[in-house]
């Protein structure tokens, strides 16, 4: 998708792909990433997400990438922090202790500026690129990240019935995408209560990726 269209969709609130609590399945299955408290988790496309709060208050730390400012700003807001602001490379980070935010276009991220992360979380990221982004930007995930392990979630329906995004990322193609540099395993499937916005039936598949 390009730049504007996401700008757009913060810009004047048309965020219905937010989720006003934790995900369940972050509840479920964080736990297989066995993670020792005080480890760098890496949330990209990460908008103004709920995950977050919980993955500090469980005693983590959490770097993020977000493409628009307006959800960055209302991640701090939510949180009740004022971040302090500086330039990185290309991109700004808002910072505040535990919490590291990368503003911009995540592809102009690199490993150096990102620092040492010890996994990935990726609840909304992947479904959200369509079909000709997501081979270059699982390549980027690993490369910036240094093969981290990676808790990954993927919707699966009849592409034909919707646009996207969420767009739908079969099994095949996660294992396709992130075969050179992971060994995907899938951790549960679920149907997605009601459909797809209501629109269609559909699945969300939960993935652990380890490095190869």
């Amino acid at each position: 998708m390009e730049a504007r269209f996401w700008h757009a969709k913060w810009e004047n609130g048309e965020i219905a792909f937010h989720l006003d609590d934790v995900n369940p399945l972050l509840l479920d299955h964080f736990g297989t990433l066995s993670l020792p408290a005080g480890s760098r988790v890496f949330v990209p496309l990460c908008g103004k997400t709920r995950d977050i709060p919980w993955l500090l208050e469980s005693g983590y730390r959490v770097a993020g990438a977000e493409l628009s400012r307006v959800a960055v700003k209302q991640l701090f807001a939510d949180m009740d922090l004022t971040p302090s602001v500086s330039q990185v490379g290309p991109l700004t980070r808002f910072a505040f202790e535990d919490i590291d935010i990368y503003s911009g276009d995540i592809f102009r991220l690199s490993g150096s500026e990102l620092g040492r992360i010890d996994a990935i979380y990726d609840r909304a990221a992947l479904v959200a690129l369509p079909a000709a982004m997501r081979q270059r930007y699982a390549d980027h995930l690993a490369a910036i990240t240094g093969r981290a392990r990676q808790l990954l979630i993927a919707y699966e329906y009849d592409q034909s019935l919707q646009d996207g995004p969420p767009f739908a990322v079969s099994a095949d193609e996660v294992r396709r995408l992130y075969g050179r540099h992971y060994e995907p395993a899938l951790l549960a499937t679920s149907d997605v209560a009601g459909g797809l916005r209501g629109k269609c039936p559909a699945t969300e598949h939960v993935w652990l990726l380890r490095p190869a």
